[in-house]
C-alpha cells in the first residue's frame, strides 16, 4: 500500500492525495472474464430518474469475481494483481492447475506467483479459503459467506477484514468491521486475511471532476434549496431550516432506521455497543 501525493502544479492537483498503485502488475484485465456494465443515469426501467446525481462517467467493464472459492482442493497460481474500477479493493486473477483462470478479491500482502487453495482441509494460510469451524480463533477472514454455498457477502471493501471470535454448536461468532458481534453458521466459507488497498480511505480527490469520472454529479444541498423543493429549504441568508432532514421529511440524525429482521436473532451486539435482547 502506498500514496502519491502531486506537485501543486494545478488548482487540482494542489491537494491530491492519490494511490501510487504500487501492488499493480499489470493494467491489461482478462478477456475472458470482462462483462458489459450498462449505465443508467440514475434512470429506472421507464426511464424516469429514480436516483439524483448520477450520470457520466468513464465506460467500465465489470470484472467477473469468484466470490463462491467453489473450486476446492484444486492449487491455484496468482498471475497478476490488478485495479477493478467497480470495487475499492484490488483483485487477484488466478490460474489453476487444469487452465481455468478467476478473480478474487486480492488479501493485503498477496504476491504474484504464490499459491492458494479452497477447501475443508486447507491450511488457514493467506488467501486460502475454508469453512469457519476449521479456522483457528483469533484468526483475521474476510470474503465472509452468509449463507454455505452462496458467495461471499461480508467483508469485501478495501481494508476490511472481521474476526473470528469464538465457536457454539453450529454457529461462528465473527466480530464485524462495525464492531458488531454476529453469529455466522459454522459451514460457511471464509478467506483467510484482510482485503487489499487498505490506504483507500486516505484518498483525496482534489477537484470535483474526478467524480465526474466516476458518474457523481453534484450533489445539491437541502439549505440551498427553495421551501417547495425541500423541508430546510428557504429563509434568509443562510438559514439551517431545524433538524436535518431528508427531502421526504424523515430525520437525518439519530433516527433507527434499520428494520426488524429475522436475522435479528443471530446479532449478539450491535455496532453502538448495545446488547440485543435474546
Amino acid at each position: 500500500m502506498a500514496l502519491k501525493k502531486y506537485r501543486p502544479m494545478t488548482a487540482g492537483t494542489r491537494w491530491k492525495i492519490g494511490n501510487a498503485y504500487a501492488e499493480i502488475t499489470t493494467n491489461k484485465p482478462e478477456k475472458s472474464l470482462l462483462a458489459p456494465k450498462k449505465k443508467t443515469g440514475g434512470r429506472n426501467s421507464s426511464g424516469r430518474r429514480s436516483m439524483r446525481y448520477i450520470g457520466g462517467g468513464h465506460k467500465q467493464h465489470y470484472r467477473i469475481i469468484d466470490f463462491k472459492r467453489d473450486k476446492r482442493e484444486i492449487e491455484a497460481k496468482v498471475v497478476s494483481i490488478e485495479y477493478d474500477p467497480n470495487r475499492t479493493a484490488f483483485i487477484a486473477l488466478l490460474e489453476y492447475t487444469d487452465g481455468e483462470k478467476r478473480y478474487i478479491i486480492a488479501p493485503q500482502g498477496l504476491q504474484v506467483g504464490t499459491t492458494l487453495i479452497a477447501g475443508d482441509a486447507v491450511a488457514p494460510e493467506l488467501g486460502n479459503a475454508l469453512k469457519l469451524k476449521n479456522i483457528p480463533l483469533g484468526t483475521v477472514v474476510y470474503n465472509i459467506e452468509l449463507q454455505p454455498g452462496a458467495g461471499a457477502k461480508l467483508a469485501r471493501s478495501a481494508g476490511a477484514s472481521a474476526q473470528l471470535a469464538g465457536k457454539e454448536s453450529k454457529y461462528a461468532v465473527i466480530k464485524m468491521p462495525s464492531g458488531e458481534l454476529r453469529r455466522v453458521l459454522i459451514e460457511c466459507y471464509a478467506t483467510v486475511g484482510i482485503a487489499s488497498n487498505g490506504d483507500h480511505q486516505l484518498i483525496k480527490q482534489g477537484k470535483a471532476g474526478a467524480n465526474r469520472w466516476k458518474g457523481i454529479r453534484p450533489r445539491v444541498r437541502g439549505v440551498a434549496m427553495n421551501p417547495v423543493d425541500h423541508p430546510m429549504g428557504g429563509g434568509e441568508g443562510k438559514s439551517s431550516g431545524g433538524h436535518p432532514r431528508s427531502r421526504t421529511g424523515k430525520y437525518a440524525k439519530g433516527e433507527i432506521t434499520r428494520k426488524k429482521k429475522g436475522s435479528d436473532k443471530l446479532i449478539i451486539q450491535r455496532r453502538n455497543g448495545k446488547k440485543l435482547a435474546k
